[in-house]
């Protein structure tokens, strides 16, 4: 089974969890994709649902396909999201952000009752850090807040290339019209000191780790679909 029938395989699973009558976040990335063709195929059937995107990308896609959307200022509650990662740990830990829409990812995740992740067995790690961490900060200060970063990891023990995303040649800008650095760390030891540490930094927006917002992950192999319930 090729990699995208396994994220079709896990965003069926999820659609699952979806009643009629809902307000979702609805998620960036490729195998959030997938969920919002068999979510806009039910709707094409008759099931009411309305969804609030993490994304422009995936706002455009969701109004091509015929999706309601609100906003969360419309609507500042949620029964679940549903959305991706690049990583996903046995704690349901994640790592988000490699498409650029961490920060409303977050957002939205965190108005929400609950958060369902998809993914495909390759996302699957026993600790964070092999997936480079995405870190939005503001534009204004840039170089001072790299070099923060540089320090705050290095007191946690930890090493690797922090760079600006670049796209076609110019800094990649984020939805919210900031930079990304990515900080190829390796594994973080502890995710939530880190995340302590890169929040206290002034020029930093928002981290990639997403720590307490998974409640289920639904991961899709080889051998079928499982569902993955945090052990914390």
């Amino acid at each position: 089974m090729d990699a995208r029938l396994l994220k079709m395989e896990a965003a069926r699973a999820a659609l699952a969890h979806v009643e009629a009558g809902m307000v979702i976040g609805i998620g960036t990335g490729s195998t959030a994709e997938e969920f919002i063709r068999l979510l806009a195929a039910a709707v094409a059937d008759g099931m009411p649902v309305t969804g609030v995107p993490t994304s422009e990308r995936t706002a455009i896609m969701c109004r091509e396909l015929g999706i309601p959307l609100t906003t969360l200022d419309d609507v500042p509650h949620l029964a679940m999201t549903v959305d991706g990662a690049d990583e996903v740990d046995t704690q349901l830990r994640l790592i988000k952000g490699g498409g650029g829409a961490l920060l409303r990812e977050k957002i939205v995740a965190a108005a929400s009752d609950s958060m369902i992740v998809i993914a495909d067995e390759t996302k699957l790690v026993d600790r964070l850090g092999r997936f480079p961490l995405p870190i939005e900060v503001n534009r204004f200060g840039l170089a001072a807040t790299q070099m923060a970063v540089l320090k705050a990891s290095e007191k946690l023990g930890l090493s690797g290339r922090i760079v600006l995303r670049m796209a076609e040649g110019t800094p990649f800008l984020t939805d919210g019209g900031h930079y990304i650095l990515d900080a190829s760390f390796g594994l973080i030891h502890d995710p939530r000191a880190l995340s302590d540490a890169l929040h206290a930094i002034p020029g930093v927006v928002e981290h990639g780790m997403f720590l307490d917002f998974a409640d289920v992950a639904i991961i899709a192999g080889k051998s079928g679909v499982k569902t993955i319930k945090p052990t914390r």
